[in-house]
């Protein structure tokens, strides 16, 4: 592209010249008698029409790429034509133009380099000293080239001429050459930088847009500058909408900290609705002159981080409470059995008056709830080992509904199973059975008379999402902490081991069990099975 640029200069320098010596040989008078102004003239004013049209045509041929080095070489011998021609028309030895030659070594070596400088300055040498030698012989005369001019330099003076030029034109070569060169070479080490910071900042730019963080750039004030993609998807505003805004427009959880470089963490709803946790750090960054310029910030979207930890804390609790459970519900149940017994023994007894046997049966019947509670418990702290079967999801679940149909609870809830029929899970069915029971009985429990229960699925390459939403009064967010907890309940009635079991039998299949409130109101209940 360097030597592109240049052959370009060098022709648009040609077509002003031509102009200049057009205009030049229209007002010029020849001093010489023998040299006929009639003669030379309109040859000259030829010369130069055509050194000016075929400058033009170069200028347009330069365009396509594929004829730089044909066109540069085709310059530098029209320049010797030129020059020689020049010299021809306008008097041989007496012509005031020889030093032409000069700009002609010029081009060559700005062009082409050192050698080809060299080249040609030995060409013209040859040319300049040819011309001259034939009109001192005469040989010129037919094209109006004087002898009695050359023969009144004289033969000694035309020896100098033609030495002198020789020696200048030589010099002039070498000096061009190693100037050529050296400007090549500065212009490569300056075009090798180019291409680095080009593919640096190709770079930078490509990591800030595929970044999967928000990457913000402020000025000093805070005004926002940079907004890439990600940020783009959290906020839901393109860079336009946000540029030059105040960071705290966007993001007032860091009004106030935009100075400090610490980590801060903050709950952020996006324009979804959704709340995301999000933690960002602020850095400054200076100019080249090493004075403060901004700001940059990291934002980070580490929601399901603190999910996972969550979801480990909870695992980790619920562990150590079902061990514990298991060993109390052993230790209680064996002496529960020998009261169970002995109570039955006595309510058997012939002599036992009514109000005896009234408090025997409460005895009895409070003894076998608190079994059933019990099985409960130990089937939460040792759920059976599932025993996996390929079923068709959709199928399943019409079966469950089915089941429903005749329960008082469901009699004015509207329950729809969205699921694709094509849907295949691996599971227990009658562990799922038992989860999707309750979780269907729990949600008819929280709707509204004519409320609407909805069964959804989502597949991904790794899990299957199975949803259950209702539109109920929802959960708190701080009930909803607790809810897979054992004996943890906000009904007036029932044990809380309900949600608890349903969480241990989905942990048991791989998978987990979560709750969240849905935008629009209700609670959704999304069970995660991995997709075997």
């Amino acid at each position: 592209m360097g030597s592109e640029r240049r052959l370009r200069l060098f022709i648009y320098a040609r077509i002003i010249v031509s102009f200049l010596f057009l205009a030049a040989t229209l007002i010029f008078e020849y001093r010489d008698a023998d040299v006929s102004i009639e003669r030379f003239q309109p040859g000259v004013i030829r010369l130069m029409a055509f050194s000016f049209i075929f400058s033009i045509i170069s200028l347009f041929t330069l365009r396509k790429q594929k004829y730089t080095q044909f066109l540069t070489n085709l310059q530098v011998i029209w320049d010797l034509l030129f020059v020689s021609v020049l010299v021809l028309f306008t008097g041989g030895i007496l012509s005031p133009y020889s030093f032409l030659y000069l700009l002609s070594i010029l081009t060559a070596g700005m062009l082409l380099g050192k050698r080809q400088a060299l080249y040609t300055a030995s060409l013209c040498g040859i040319i300049y000293g040819t011309i001259l030698d034939f009109q001192y012989f005469g040989y010129l005369s037919f094209i109006g080239l004087s002898q009695s001019d050359a023969h009144q330099v004289g033969a000694l003076r035309l020896f100098y001429t033609i030495s002198f030029n020789l020696i200048v034109f030589g010099l002039t070569a070498f000096i061009t050459g190693l100037l050529a060169e050296r400007a090549r070479l500065s212009e490569e080490a300056l075009h090798r930088s180019s291409i680095d910071y080009f593919e640096l900042a190709q770079l930078n730019s490509a990591i800030v847009a595929h970044s999967k963080s928000a990457l913000l750039t402020t000025t000093v004030t805070g005004r926002i500058r940079v907004f890439n993609p990600y940020a783009e998807t959290i906020v839901g505003l393109s860079q336009s909408d946000v540029y030059d805004q105040q960071l705290e427009t966007i993001f007032p959880q860091l009004a106030g900290f935009l100075n400090q470089s610490t980590d801060i963490e903050f709950e952020y709803q996006t324009s979804h609705g959704t709340i995301m946790i999000l933690e960002s750090h602020i850095a400054p960054f200076n100019d080249s002159k090493d004075i403060l310029a901004g700001y940059i910030i990291n934002i980070k979207d580490i929601t399901n981080i603190r999910s996972m930890e969550s979801a480990l804390k909870k695992a980790d609790r619920l562990a150590a409470l079902g061990e514990l459970s298991a060993r109390m519900a052993h230790e209680i149940r064996n002496p529960l059995a020998a009261l169970c017994g002995s109570v039955q023994l006595l309510s058997c007894a012939v002599e036992v008056e009514e109000n005896d046997a009234r408090l025997l049966a409460i005895v009895t019947r409070e003894a076998e709830r608190l079994n059933v509670l019990i099985s409960e418990f130990l089937m939460y702290a040792r759920p059976a080992t599932p025993t996996l079967e390929r079923i068709t999801l959709y199928s399943f679940l019409e079966e469950e509904l089915l089941f429903l149909a005749n329960d008082p609870r469901f009699v004015d809830v509207t329950l729809q199973n969205l699921v694709p029929e094509a849907v295949e899970v691996t599971v227990d069915p009658n562990q799922l059975h038992q989860v999707i029971i309750n979780l269907l009985q729990n949600a008819a429990d929280s709707v509204p008379e004519g409320g609407r229960i909805q069964i959804e699925c989502s597949v991904t390459s790794a899990a299957v999402n199975i949803s259950i939403t209702d539109n109920g009064s929802g959960i708190p967010k701080d009930a909803a902490q607790h809810l897979f907890e054992p004996f943890w309940t906000t009904k007036s009635s029932g044990t809380g081991l309900g949600l608890a079991i349903c969480y241990r039998i989905i942990e048991a299949h791989g998978g987990t069990l979560s709750v969240e409130s849905p935008p629009a109101g209700g609670c959704r209940f999304i069970i995660t099975l991995p997709s075997l």
